[in-house]
């Protein structure tokens, strides 16, 4: 428990240490493996359906109804994932998904209306394996109360980004260099291979959480007021995601040099990826919710100044900035899941705000479109500033409910946790005459009656 305890004030211990964690190298690997096609699916069909029927319109509304399924059918399988384990879940979806996303790839290239498409859609975005959250909650479980916990949440947030950087790339060369359905048949091959390794590695996976016999409840994590101001916020960093894409590929039209938008949009993930990072080396002095609340200010006045931006250097810099403060708000609100929602309904919470991300996401790419193809650029950029400043005002108005109630523990004083208080009381009694009335509270009667000790979380 004192590790939980002094997590915020201790030494954080690197990367290193961490994949010495036993067993974790066996779930990462494998793990990114299932995860990279995720960065794949959209861009792959985006470039195939605009190949087979000639318009980026009706490629986005495909690619749209994907990102729209997904995020609606993430929670539902991580109520399953808690309740009935992991592999028990994950085996039927890779299979689901791989053979809708071949039927989705052979209904394209044989012309298949634009309303066929998108209704292949629906079954290829609700299969996408939610392998993310999985992983966090394998960590969240091998490190509950460790100081390497906000570690982790960094090293996910890295490899998101890295799997958000690499796999459009190799989605593009695929689709472009070798055929138009490659992206989709190697993103379904991924898929298949690295979630059957993922889930055939069952020892770090988390132990289901089903009722018990006796009639007891379920709980599901949006019951928890955190987990949906955590929502809110997630909504907010989807939209940039959303709103970044698009107006950064308008922005390159129209300056002429449509082949800058790759490398703007690499600057912006480049500064997720250097935060993300020196947030799992930097040991934090404050609690979780004010990093939250910090980071958001950060990320709302830099997306507030996009649409200003009218040379290259200027945008890409000012998306380096964003960036850099996606990180903090990400990683810190995964890692309060672990102390705002129970391990019975962790995974669920994880793939609530995975979808939350794919949502705002998605309606951010409708709103800027529409607003680019009316007015330019600048315009788009105003989506992401709307919804980080609504987001932000949610966090502020409703900032305490992410604060969770400290746990207590009851200290017997016949037993070794008596034994193991007493040298702790002993420098809080020479403190000077303030320290004698606390003291006096916490000391073990000779009865054995016990004591509180409350453990601070934030």
């Amino acid at each position: 428990m004192t590790s939980a305890v002094t997590t915020e004030n201790s030494a954080r211990p690197g990367y290193g240490q961490l994949l010495r964690t036993p067993g974790a190298l066996g779930f990462v690997l494998p793990g990114f493996a299932a995860r990279l096609p995720f960065g794949m699916l959209t861009i792959s069909i985006l470039l195939l359906v605009q190949h087979t029927t000639g318009s980026y319109g009706s490629a986005g509304v495909v690619a749209a109804v994907t990102g729209v399924s997904m995020a609606l059918s993430a929670p539902l399988m991580g109520i399953f994932t808690d309740r009935f384990g992991q592999s028990a879940v994950l085996l039927p979806v890779v299979l689901t998904h791989a053979a809708a996303v071949s039927g989705l790839a052979a209904l394209a290239l044989l012309g298949a209306p634009v309303w066929a498409l998108a209704i292949a859609a629906v079954p290829t975005g609700a299969s996408v394996p939610q392998v993310g959250p999985m992983v966090r909650a394998r960590w969240a479980a091998k490190l509950e109360g460790s100081p390497l916990l906000p570690t982790a949440a960094a090293f996910e947030s890295v490899t998101d980004e890295f799997t958000f950087v690499v796999g459009p790339v190799l989605a593009t060369a695929l689709c472009t260099g070798v055929h138009p359905a490659a992206g989709l048949v190697t993103e379904a091959t991924l898929t298949l291979l690295g979630g059957l390794l993922f889930a055939a590695r069952r020892a770090t996976q988390p132990k289901p959480h089903a009722p018990s016999a006796t009639g007891e409840k379920r709980t599901f994590a949006l019951s928890y007021p955190g987990l949906r101001v955590l929502i809110f916020a997630f909504l907010g960093i989807g939209a940039v995601f959303g709103g970044m894409q698009v107006s950064l590929a308008a922005f390159s039209n129209e300056i002429g040099n449509p082949g800058a938008n790759g490398l703007l949009y690499g600057v912006f993930a480049a500064g997720n990826m250097i935060a993300g990072i020196a947030m799992g080396a930097v040991a934090w002095k404050i609690g979780p919710r004010r990093r939250l609340i910090l980071g958001y200010i950060g990320l709302t006045a830099a997306a507030s100044v996009l649409w200003a931006a009218h040379s290259m250097i200027l945008l890409g810099a000012l998306g380096l900035i964003v960036g850099l403060f996606i990180a903090p708000a990400l990683i810190t609100g995964y890692t309060m899941v672990e102390q705002l929602v129970p391990a019975g309904a962790r995974t669920e919470a994880f793939t609530w705000l995975t979808g939350s991300i794919a949502f705002g996401q998605a309606i951010a790419v409708t709103l800027a479109g529409r607003l680019t193809d009316a007015h330019g650029s600048s315009y788009g950029f105003l989506v992401p500033m709307a919804a980080t400043a609504l987001a932000l005002a949610t966090l502020l108005a409703l900032r305490g409910k992410l604060a969770p109630k400290a746990p207590s523990r009851i200290v017997n004083s016949s037993g070794p946790a008596a034994a193991a208080a007493a040298p702790a009381a002993a420098p809080a009694a020479t403190a000077g005459p303030n320290a004698s009335a606390p003291a006096a509270r916490n000391r073990v009667n000779e009865r054995g009656m016990g004591h509180r000790v409350p453990v601070t979380v934030d």
